[in-house]
């Protein structure tokens, strides 16, 4: 309860912008009764981003991930970290705002950089094997698919039309097929 409100409050107001007043505020609780259960505001958000990291770092060891051609692993890491960023939405969306004022947010920009390098390195791979075309930048590629993975966190609603699963095939058919139609 706690956790999710913060991430509601720093994902409305800015983490830097956002006081532990207006989480104790958002959760109906005292603020020495939010002290009775996190220390701190950077506490709040070290565990909001870890609800985000944990998931996302553990495909990357996945048996599908590691195994197969490039091609292949890039596939299921791709629909595997859209599956993620949906069920995990505000906090992914959090993630993607932290500038590296604190420790914390340096901390996750080092881990998220961490995931764009193991991405790249699989999608040079895909390049030196065949499988993805020359003429394609790895880094921007990369960009590329995180850019929209990513930007579900902007409209996607739990309550919508389009189910997680739905959004991780269209996100991953456009990646590797792309819209033009096929005759």
């Amino acid at each position: 309860m706690v956790l999710d409100a913060a991430v509601r409050v720093f994902n409305r107001c800015g983490y830097e912008a956002s006081s532990m007043n207006d989480i104790a505020r958002a959760t109906g609780l005292s603020k020495s009764s939010l002290y009775h259960h996190v220390a701190s505001k950077e506490e709040l958000l070290e565990r909001a981003l870890e609800r985000a990291f944990t998931p996302l770092l553990a495909v990357f060891e996945e048996p599908a991930a590691l195994s197969g051609s490039a091609v292949e692993r890039l596939r299921v890491i791709i629909d595997r970290v859209t599956s993620i960023t949906l069920e995990h939405v505000h906090e992914v969306e959090l993630l993607q705002r932290v500038k590296g004022n604190t420790r914390t947010e340096r901390e996750a920009l080092r881990r998220r950089q961490k995931v764009d390098s193991a991405v790249r390195a699989i999608v040079e791979e895909a390049i030196r094997s065949g499988d993805v075309r020359t003429d394609l930048d790895p880094s921007l590629v990369t960009r590329l698919i995180f850019g929209m993975s990513n930007s579900v966190t902007q409209w996607y609603r739990a309550d919508g039309k389009l189910t997680p699963q739905a959004i991780a095939r269209a996100v991953s058919a456009i990646v590797f097929e792309g819209i033009a139609r096929r005759s």
